[in-house]
């Protein structure tokens, strides 16, 4: 699989897929959009055991939202990512916020139980607006 001929399209979606920006079909209004994306996994950088989570995402957009396909096939990609939770719930944060600069952001990443530990990271960008 390493030349990529071998690859299933869904595989070759996934390792060819960049997050997108769309233009904001109300970008007068300040609104707030969540996606949460229950099947996230990466890796254990040590171990090299899977982890599981849930993906919580918020955001008021300003001038781009970001395109679901894209998103979802981005998150997708972590699968084989040997990454620590905090590493992972900071680089979905940093990438989305060079992708659509949004007013304010926030990403949660909700990891299920493992060795007896639950953890949750949360990320944010920016100030939240009071009204939304």
């Amino acid at each position: 699989m390493t030349d990529g001929k071998d690859l299933l399209y869904g595989e070759r979606q996934i390792l060819e897929n960049q997050l997108l920006p769309i233009e904001n079909p109300a970008p007068d209004r300040q609104y707030l959009i969540t996606h949460d994306c229950p099947e996230f996994t990466c890796l254990c950088p040590r171990s090299g055991f899977p982890d599981f989570a849930t993906i919580h995402i918020e955001y008021v957009p300003d001038g781009h939202v970001v395109e679901l396909k894209s998103l979802k096939l981005y998150i997708n990609g972590f699968r084989n990512q040997h990454l620590f939770h905090e590493a992972a719930v900071n680089s979905i944060l940093d990438d989305l916020v060079r992708t659509v600069a949004p007013t304010w952001m926030k990403v949660i990443g909700d990891f299920t139980v493992r060795g007896n530990i639950k953890t949750v990271i949360t990320a944010q960008h920016g100030t939240r607006p009071a009204h939304v």
